[in-house]
């Protein structure tokens, strides 16, 4: 493992045990059925970072959440065994542990679960099935030893129970707070933010209606609603065929197929978002609130990677839900995205708030969209 990687690690799999939640967190929140431990978190690290759980031996969980990248890839979707890409954009891990479900139409509740889906999935890791994980957790001796204290278990008595749990306790060590707006709103500290930034959360709060879905509490912010919206991205160019493709989705559905599978296999079934889950009508193209945490530093955007910068996000939002003025919007958007009458001077403030939600252990990563393009059109001129 280079270097780089496992100072990264050391930092993160220490913290928890030096300090409390960072500024601006509430208390993490943990399984009574999987506590964290240092041990623990040291053999999920280990797990995360092991390329021998793919069939190529070339793709880990690493692979596309890297710490070196704030836990995401900056591609705008993801690589698996062979290049093979999916349909959607890696997340950040960062901070994960206190979503209420897992992937971006929430199909799983936990970390737990969510960590056994990418190592079966065809253009990801592309496993038969997980008896090739828990033959080298059951073998390798250093797992053997590492599942022997961790769990009091080894041999035949290891299952994807206790691996999962392990990758799941490291992933719980991903918290990163500390940040400028931490500073000023949570620490009273006036000087964090500058003046644009200042402008550009009160714009947030107030005509951006950000705060309605990425929202702010009194003592902690984790900037997400943890619901589903249709925010007209992906949906908006396949709209004419949803349907179609909803009706045929839930035949297959009723046949067995795979929900993991059929969303990363096929762009159209993706862009049903969430209702590939839960089957209601209102939830088509819904897609899960992300947390604007570290989101200036894990471009691109949106479930499908379709928005380059900030910039291009805001410019969506301002008008109402598509990219360009006059386009038409999906008979299902969600009903809070129409148009905000933002003026440039003012997306520019936005973004320059969001900038101000960088922690301060990813400052420095480098994104391929430091360069903001002109807006395509935001309506009106400052």
């Amino acid at each position: 493992m280079p270097a780089k990687i496992v100072l990264f690690l050391t930092a993160f799999i220490m913290a928890p045990w030096a300090n409390s939640e960072p500024l601006g967190l509430p208390p993490l929140p943990v399984p009574v059925d999987n506590p964290q431990t240092p041990e623990k978190i040291a053999l999920g690290a280990k797990l995360f970072n092991d390329r021998r759980f793919s069939t190529t031996g070339e793709i880990a969980c690493a692979h596309c959440h890297a710490p070196e990248k704030a836990f995401t890839d900056l591609k705008t979707v993801s690589e698996g065994i062979n290049g093979l890409t999916g349909t959607r954009n890696a997340p950040t891990v960062i901070n994960a542990a206190y979503f209420k479900s897992q992937f971006w139409d929430g199909r799983e509740p936990s970390l737990e679960r969510q960590s056994t889906q990418p190592l079966l999935n065809p253009v990801e890791m592309a496993l038969p099935n997980h008896d090739p994980v828990l033959k080298i957790a059951r073998t390798d001796p250093d797992y053997q030893k590492a599942f022997r204290a961790v769990f009091g278990k080894s041999g035949e008595a290891v299952t994807m129970v206790e691996v999962s749990r392990a990758i799941a306790a490291f992933e719980r060590t991903l918290i990163a707070g500390d940040s400028p707006f931490d500073r000023y709103y949570f620490g009273g500290e006036t000087g964090a933010l500058t003046p644009a930034q200042v402008r550009g959360f009160a714009l947030f709060l107030n005509e951006g209606r950000c705060v309605s879905c990425h929202t702010v509490e009194q003592d902690h912010a984790l900037f997400t609603d943890h619901r589903f919206h249709n925010i007209g991205v992906g949906i908006n160019q396949i709209q004419d065929q949803v349907p179609g493709l909803a009706t045929a989705f839930l035949e297959a559905k009723a046949r067995g197929a795979n929900v993991d599978k059929a969303v990363l296999g096929d762009k159209k079934t993706s862009e049903l978002g969430r209702f590939a889950v839960t089957s209601l009508v209102d939830e088509l193209g819904a897609f899960k609130t992300p947390t604007l945490r570290n989101v200036a530093v894990t471009a691109p955007y949106m479930h499908d990677g379709s928005l380059k910068t900030l910039r291009e996000v805001m410019v969506h939002y301002n008008n109402g839900g598509v990219n360009r003025q006059g386009e038409r919007v999906n008979a299902y958007l969600s009903g809070g995205i129409r148009p905000l009458h933002l003026t440039d001077t003012q997306i520019d403030d936005l973004v320059a708030f969001m900038e101000a939600l960088t922690s301060p252990q990813y400052a420095n990563v480098a994104t391929a969209t430091q360069t903001t393009p002109q807006p395509t059109t935001t309506g009106s001129k400052p």
